[in-house]
């Protein structure tokens, strides 16, 4: 059965599928890109194709979100399967993202929109903080990326408001949310946290391994993360628009802070924007 590690975009999805994948699928703990594998993307269109879907019609991949999950886990033989992604939970022209019979749970990493508008702004290339704040405000933003006439990525993503909302409030399975500032300053006990809401809906009786998720932590540190990609770069992340290079995936992290790279015009847009937000998760 598949446990979702779902975010908005640039909110720590990444963090945490290297920290769930160092605990689970290695011996010491220790990360590395190749780790990441054991966590796969959704939707990730191979998988469509091999089931002879047409993934150069969009409405065809929707349609068989699904269909692709229940064969995602008949090959795990309905074991455990975690799997991360940035398409909203909400239906899309009629089509369910997914169902009970295919979802276990889901882990929700929320980040305060204010930082998550820089990474945004680098991560996609915008020319500036408004076009930013477009793109997360837009309820009809898909991310889509193709090649010729094939599909190789296809996510309903909506606004940030709407993403958050369909996940976090949605009463089709177990969520555990936690806010991606946790993550980064108090990575044992969240990390910890999230092992627990996995145990409790797995009914696994296999006790939390304190030493080694002491080593995860150390190893997925974000510093170690970034001199790793500058050293073998990284395959998501992307390329610039204007130059022939990619884009830092590890940015800035911990350092991302808002009140010291957006302007006074764009904050009080962004406070007056997600004031409910702000307030909900205690981010104000």
């Amino acid at each position: 059965m598949i446990i979702w590690l779902a975010s908005y975009p640039k909110s720590g999805n990444t963090y945490l599928r290297a920290l769930l994948a160092s605990y689970f699928f290695t011996e010491d703990g220790n990360f590395n890109f190749e780790t990441l594998d054991s966590i796969k993307l959704f939707p990730h269109l191979a998988l469509f194709e091999k089931l002879g879907i047409d993934t150069s019609n969009e409405n065809e991949v929707l349609k068989n979100y699904i269909k692709v999950q229940e064969k995602i886990n008949q090959m795990n033989n309905n074991s455990i399967c975690f799997i991360k992604t940035h398409s909203t939970l909400e239906a899309v022209n009629g089509n369910q993202f997914t169902d009970l019979k295919n979802s276990l749970g889901a882990i929700y990493i929320i980040r305060d929109p204010r930082n998550v508008i820089n990474s945004i702004f680098n991560h996609f290339d915008k020319k500036n903080y408004q076009e930013a704040l477009e793109f997360m405000q837009d309820e009809k933003r898909c991310l889509i990326h193709k090649e010729n006439n094939r599909y190789l990525g296809f996510v309903s993503l909506f606004s940030w408001k709407t993403h958050q909302k369909t996940w976090i409030k949605n009463n089709l399975f177990p969520i555990l949310t936690i806010k991606y500032e946790d993550l980064q300053n108090k990575t044992f006990d969240t990390f910890k946290e999230v092992i627990n809401f996995i145990k409790s809906i797995s009914k696994s009786n296999k006790s939390f391994d304190r030493e080694k998720a002491k080593k995860v932590v150390q190893s997925c540190q974000f510093e170690k993360m970034k001199k790793m990609e500058k050293e073998k770069g990284f395959n998501e992340s992307v390329m610039k628009k204007s130059e022939d290079r990619k884009i830092d995936f590890f940015h800035l992290g911990p350092k991302n802070n808002y009140k010291e790279l957006l302007n006074k015009d764009i904050i009080l847009k962004m406070n007056s924007i997600y004031k409910d937000e702000l307030k909900e998760f205690k981010y104000e």
